[in-house]
């Protein structure tokens, strides 16, 4: 008997034919994380992955397994040979340890085959482990609708034995699906944005903008913080720190006040398309909330999204200011987020910024500006920060 740490994809074994390729991300993402934790054996069989670990590192590796996207469930087991009184024999001892722990009294068998080749079949075998834990053990019934504990057995290639399953957060391994630009803030939302973009299998990077010296260098350091914190569910994290205040008091001199907000975020846009091009990353991502704020309205998307071509993704664009929250706080942003530290949009905000804007009156106002060369210098002294977990 040995034991392993087993892993379940949901999505990710949906993938017919494409599912391999999946499968191997997802073992490659594992064993990143495991590096440093002495020993390591990761390994496929059928449709599950198993994972042979020291036991000193086990708690602090299946605290790590929970934030690798991909992975459904993670459960502590036991590695036995496909012999039934065995299964039968190792089904008691596990129910014991359970009932030491938590003081349980009603259980059920889950037989799971993926080996059909082995008889008897799910049914049969429940049955006959249920029967055996009753007839060698005192106090313990068989409840199958709300039982305290279950025993889940499963027969692949080897039969595996298990009563926890550890809730992951699901989704598709980082690195399955393209790249992504997050245009990240040191507010609650863009966070949140790039976390729910990772989950879909896209490698994160992520661009801040600053208005320095007016805005200061420890608003900065929040933002690599936050930035360090998504690591641990993306994998490294290169940021490009791109000073905005330049362009910031050219738009207040020569454009419409009403109008600073948007043509602001127009610019921001501009820099990370041209910054995402140079990097070959497929897609930018913002955490706009629909109404949340001036340039956040179905019109000020509009216009802000006529700034580049390359694709947009909004996750956050149907969520209310709780449900976001929600998520900041599961994935340990909230509390960085929060921080009271000055951002470059504080910077020459109007006191009436225009929620309904027109295209054609914001390129109007753009002709005042030498637009490509503002955005070409904000990138030359751009600082590029790589951010490990």
């Amino acid at each position: 008997m040995d034991k392993v740490i087993s892993v379940s994809f949901g999505e990710v074994a949906l993938k017919g034919q494409n599912r391999y390729f999946f499968e191997n991300k997802l073992v490659r993402n594992i064993k990143n994380i495991a590096r440093g934790m002495g020993e390591t054996k990761v390994y496929k069989e059928q449709s599950k992955i198993y994972i042979e670990a020291e036991e000193e590192y086990k708690e602090e590796l299946i605290k790590r397994l929970r934030r690798i996207f991909g992975i459904v469930n993670i459960s502590p087991s036991y590695r036995i040979e496909k012999d039934i009184d065995e299964i039968k024999k190792h089904s008691l001892k596990l129910l014991e340890e359970v009932r030491s722990k938590r003081g349980i009294k009603t259980f059920k068998v889950d037989v799971n085959r993926a080996d059909k080749r082995f008889q008897p079949n799910s049914v049969e075998l429940a049955k006959e482990v249920g029967a055996y834990i009753l007839s060698n053990s005192e106090g313990f019934t068989v409840d199958v609708h709300n039982p305290e504990a279950y025993i889940y057995i499963d027969i692949r290639t080897n039969c595996y034995i298990y009563t926890e399953k550890i809730k992951a957060f699901g989704g598709l391994p980082v690195g399955t699906n393209g790249k992504g630009l997050l245009l990240l803030s040191g507010g609650i939302d863009s966070p949140v944005a790039g976390f729910m973009i990772a989950k879909r299998g896209v490698e994160i990077s992520a661009v801040h903008y600053h208005s320095y010296p007016f805005t200061s260098e420890r608003a900065e350091e929040k933002v690599k913080a936050l930035a360090e914190i998504l690591t641990n569910y993306c994998g490294k994290i290169k940021l490009f720190s791109v000073n905005l205040l330049n362009i910031q008091k050219e738009i207040n001199e020569k454009c419409p006040e009403d109008e600073m907000t948007i043509i602001s975020r127009r610019f921001m846009m501009k820099i990370a398309e041209k910054i995402a091009m140079k990097e070959e990353i497929d897609a930018l991502i913002t955490g706009e909330s629909l109404g949340q704020v001036a340039s956040q309205t179905i019109k000020g998307i509009n216009v802000t999204n006529s700034s580049v071509k390359l694709p947009v993704l909004r996750p956050l664009i149907g969520m209310d200011k709780v449900e976001i929250t929600e998520i900041s706080k599961e994935i340990g942003t909230f509390e960085t987020s929060i921080l009271p530290f000055e951002d470059c949009c504080t910077v020459f905000l109007p006191k009436h910024p225009v929620t309904r804007p027109k295209l054609e009156d914001i390129e109007e106002s753009e002709k005042a500006l030498d637009n490509e060369k503002l955005v070409e210098d904000a990138i030359d002294k751009m600082e590029v920060y790589e951010i490990r977990p």
